[in-house]
């Protein structure tokens, strides 16, 4: 496909309150809307959310909030400009071209040779959606099954009618919606951890946040888990230094009976890659460190269990392989979300439903928090091009997959029109 035109819009979503983990937070989402025009006339949007502090912590310190957010979305300027005129054969292909050059164009625009390849994956989404939607154009693709690549299909041969919805307790959450996000059913806790402050402040800290999350959650039952019981994910972002601090933890969420429900610790350090976690009393799983196969490879020797996929994180081109990799490494795949508005949830879910069941759970795992971060989840919903689609909103914590839903793709490819909108001719 060649492509010969290219269009870039921006739409800033506030969040219902500061989204807080890594020791920091920021209040808003900017959302990149991208078009492209290939040379036979087809024309695909695609959005993508930019994360500034979840990519990468040291650029986001570095700069204002909407300083980050720019330099972020200056990357994927620079990558259409790459495109324009050029032919490829499919998005990974593309993706492969210019990864490389967006990169080192990244780590100038930012003034940090240590830039995290997070920070340039997550800013090429809108683009790499955009890519796919063209692609499956071109080829008569309606559905989500028709682009999955022939060398992953093996891994996404599941239909599951429930995926987890996992919302994010973030240590701004009020308890009384935490509450609220059990009696709707929530059967999968995904716990903040890595608070402000040095490391012993930050572990008693946690500590504590867990305590009284498990005080609350304890009392809950479900019928979607093995054990009846409320389950808890644990994703510190990367804050803890050494083992001994994550070993306190956990030795603590085993002293109040919390740890028999710890199904996933996921990316506890700060550099994992000298941190062997052998002999951790939980499943870990690999995250924002993983950009390459290699990676993967290296956190399976390192002792990891499972792998978060990101398709609105680090693209859908690197999910597919991601998943194909994790699979190969006896790794559990799982879907992890950025704050996503809802056509981005849907882009994930794709994905989500199509994995392995997560042990523990009946069906899938997918972390969602659009209604707790987003004071217009409810507008934004309504704005979905599907918005009576009964798989957009959870049911007894769970979103439930029919065979509309698996038809329609999710609706991720019919025009979003409150994006659409925004581009100018």
């Amino acid at each position: 496909m060649k492509i010969t035109d290219t269009q870039l819009e921006i739409q800033r979503e506030p969040f219902a309150r500061p989204f807080a983990f890594k020791g920091a937070a920021f209040h808003e989402k900017w959302n990149l809307i991208v078009r492209l025009r290939d040379e036979q006339g087809n024309e695909a949007v695609g959005i993508g959310g930019l994360a500034v502090l979840w990519s990468d912590p040291d650029v986001f310190a570095a700069q204002t909030e909407v300083g980050g957010n720019i330099l972020q979305a200056s990357i994927l300027e620079f990558a259409l400009g790459l495109i324009r005129g050029n032919t490829y054969e499919d998005p990974p292909t593309m993706l492969g071209d210019i990864l490389p050059k967006a990169f080192a164009f990244g780590r100038g625009v930012t003034q940090n040779e240590s830039l995290k390849r997070t920070f340039v994956l997550i800013a090429l989404v809108a683009l790499d959606n955009a890519a796919w939607l063209l692609f499956a154009k071109r080829n008569g693709i309606d559905t989500f099954d028709g682009i999955i690549p022939p060398w992953a299909e093996d891994q996404l041969l599941h239909r599951q009618e429930a995926v987890a919805t996992v919302p994010a307790v973030g240590y701004t959450l009020p308890m009384d919606e935490l509450e609220s996000i059990l009696d709707a059913g929530a059967y999968v806790l995904k716990i903040k951890t890595g608070q402000p402050g040095d490391q012993s402040e930050m572990v008693e800290k946690d500590k504590d946040w867990l305590s009284r999350i498990h005080d609350i959650a304890k009392s809950h039952t479900t019928s979607m888990t093995d054990t009846g019981h409320v389950l808890y994910y644990l994703d510190a972002n990367g804050r803890y230094t050494n083992r001994d601090g994550m070993r306190d933890l956990l030795d603590h969420a085993d002293t109040i009976g919390a740890l028999e429900r710890v199904i996933l610790v996921e990316e506890p350090f700060d550099d994992p890659e000298r941190i062997d976690i052998s002999g951790l009393p939980a499943r870990f799983a690999a995250d924002e460190s993983v950009h390459t196969i290699e990676d993967v490879r290296r956190r399976a020797e390192q002792g990891y269990g499972a792998l978060a996929i990101k398709p609105a994180g680090k693209t859908m081109s690197l999910a597919f392989e991601m998943v194909r990799a994790g699979n190969e490494l006896g790794m559990e795949c799982f879907v992890a979300d950025n704050g996503c508005v809802p056509i981005l949830v849907e882009w994930n879910k794709n994905i989500a439903a199509r994995l392995p069941a997560f042990p523990g759970l009946v069906g899938g795992l997918m972390e969602s928090n659009g209604p707790e971060n987003y004071g217009t989840w409810d507008r934004m919903l309504s704005e979905y091009p599907i918005p009576d689609g009964s798989w957009l909103r959870p049911v007894d914590g769970a979103f439930r997959l029919d065979e509309t839903y698996y038809a329609a793709s999710g609706g991720i490819f019919e025009p979003p029109q409150s994006y659409t909108s925004l581009l100018r001719d």
